[in-house]
């Protein structure tokens, strides 16, 4: 985490969302590999060189469900992507929300952190009950890894559970900030020299009412900010999330799927002669855009780069 918060601060807030559905890539394209998958791969792999060649973001996330869905050709995309991101120098967000007992919460932790599935940070659900970020925890204290656990997410379902009233007072998303604290002291007497905690919260920028004060009740934890973009999260809300000890903010079909809508490639796209080559330098201008936004309105906060 220590890593990624001082990649934020030098190449902007930006985190690219390989969110990469098979069906995002044109039929007359992916028709030229050997499977969607294979396709799929080759995107992220061409926004990844572009990305890095403009340092124009501070990391990649990767949801696994898009792979998952396209069997065992796509979970070997989502290891080639998650490799290639890392040699890129980038830090991998694995958008996997894991979150189980004992056995099975070590399990999911070598998963991720070791093999083919190798990861810098993970999304965990906490739930199940705290003792499923143990197993986690761990491997932030022996491999350097780390976790974004789920506060405030940005989907409209989140007033189900996470801002339930709860007879003692307070949210239901209160109490896991409690034990996000929690964590993050423990993690503070671990690693005294390092400004950033290993462990870091998932808070949507769908909603500005609430975004001043979560910053403010968690001034020391890194942000994970889902729903800039097609989400409909606002860059204005970001900047204050972005706030303290930062974060960074994710945008994923805004970038992968950038090309539908650039007035730039509409012939191609209606004649079918769009390239995989338009594509990611559309993901690209995306990219740029989303990252002078996003620091203009963290400026504007008084914080960011």
């Amino acid at each position: 985490m220590q890593k990624l918060q001082e990649a934020a601060k030098k190449n902007g807030p930006l985190c690219v969302g390989l969110d990469t559905d098979a069906s995002y890539v044109p039929e007359h394209i992916a028709k030229k590999y050997p499977s969607p998958a294979q396709a799929v791969l080759e995107y992220n792999k061409a926004i990844i060189e572009r990305v890095k060649a403009e340092n124009c973001a501070a990391c990649f996330k990767v949801q696994a469900a898009y792979y998952e869905a396209m069997g065992l050709a796509g979970m070997e995309a989502y290891a080639k992507t998650l490799s290639a991101v890392r040699e890129a120098g980038f830090v991998a967000i694995s958008d996997v929300k894991r979150g189980d007992i004992a056995a099975s919460a070590n399990a999911y932790a070598r998963a991720h952190f070791e093999g083919d599935f190798e990861t810098d940070i993970i999304t965990v659900n906490p739930y199940m009950g705290f003792e499923t970020l143990e197993p986690f925890f761990n491997y932030c204290k022996s491999a350097g890894k780390g976790f974004f656990v789920l506060l405030r997410t940005s989907n409209p379902g989140a007033a189900d559970i996470e801002q339930k009233e709860l007879k003692e007072g307070g949210l239901v998303l209160d109490r896991v900030g409690v034990q996000l604290n929690k964590i993050k002291a423990e993690a503070d007497a671990i690693f005294g020299g390092q400004s950033c905690s290993p462990v870091g919260a998932v808070v949507g920028c769908t909603q500005q009412a609430d975004a001043a004060a979560i910053r403010a009740a968690y001034p020391d934890i890194f942000f994970l900010i889902p729903g800039y973009g097609a989400q409909g999260g606002a860059a204005d809300i970001c900047g204050t999330l972005l706030q303290k000890a930062g974060g960074t903010v994710n945008s994923s079909r805004g970038i992968v799927c950038a090309y539908k809508k650039d007035p730039a490639l509409q012939e191609k796209i209606a004649a079918a002669t769009l390239t995989l080559d338009d594509m990611a330098s559309s993901a690209l201008r995306a990219c740029l855009a989303a990252k002078k936004e996003l620091t203009d309105f963290a400026a504007a906060n008084g914080g960011g780069k």
